[in-house]
C-alpha cells in the first residue's frame, strides 16, 4: 500500500525493533505500537512525548514495518476531534487503567471505542512475567499488572471490525 493511498482514520500498526518493542511483541503478538492517520500526520501515544502528533514522514524515518488497517464504519471527523482533545496528555507508563494518560493502544481504544479490554499479559516463552517486564515494573515500584484489563496493538489488529489494507510502502 502506498502512502498516498492512506485515508483519514487508517490505523498504522508497527513491528518495532527496540527492546521495549520486542518485549511487547513477545508478550502480546505481532505488533508493538499503533497510531492513527489524519491529514498526513500520525496521532499516537509514545513514551517520549505522551499523546502527540507528528508528520508521517518523520515516523517512517524510524525504519520500522507498518501494517495499515481500516475501520469501514469510522466517522473520521468525530474520531479526529476526539484524537485532538487528548493531545498533550502524558504517556501511561504503568499500563494500569486508572493511571493518568494513555499508552498507545489505550489511546486508540479511547478515541475509537470499538475495542474490548482483555487481561494483560507480560510473559515470554518461559515465564509468566518476562525479565524485561520484571525490571521495568521494579523501576516503577509497582506490581506487574498481569491479568488487569487493558489493550495491546496486536489485540486491536485482530478485531473483526477492522480490514487489513496492506503493508505501507513509499
Amino acid at each position: 500500500m502506498k502512502i498516498q493511498d492512506l485515508q483519514n482514520g487508517d490505523l498504522l500498526f508497527t513491528v518495532g525493533k527496540s527492546e521495549m518493542a520486542a518485549a511487547i511483541r513477545t508478550a502480546t503478538g505481532s505488533y508493538s505500537h499503533v497510531g492513527i492517520f489524519f491529514d498526513g500526520e500520525i496521532y499516537h501515544a509514545t513514551q517520549e512525548k505522551g499523546v502527540a502528533h507528528q508528520p508521517l514522514s518523520q515516523l517512517l524515518e524510524e525504519g520500522d514495518m507498518y501494517h495499515v488497517f481500516a475501520y469501514p464504519e469510522i466517522d473520521a471527523a468525530s474520531v479526529f476531534k476526539e484524537a485532538k482533545s487528548h493531545l498533550g496528555k502524558p504517556y501511561n507508563v504503568s499500563f494500569y487503567a486508572e493511571s493518568e494518560g494513555f499508552y498507545c493502544s489505550e489511546y486508540i481504544a479511547q478515541i475509537l471505542p470499538i475495542f474490548e479490554t482483555i487481561p494483560m499479559q507480560f510473559a515470554d516463552d518461559e515465564n509468566v512475567v518476562s525479565a524485561f517486564w520484571q525490571a521495568y515494573y521494579e523501576d516503577l515500584g509497582l506490581a506487574v499488572p498481569v491479568g488487569q484489563p487493558g489493550t495491546n496493538p496486536s489485540q486491536l489488529a485482530q478485531s473483526a471490525k477492522l480490514i487489513f489494507k496492506g503493508e505501507l510502502h513509499d
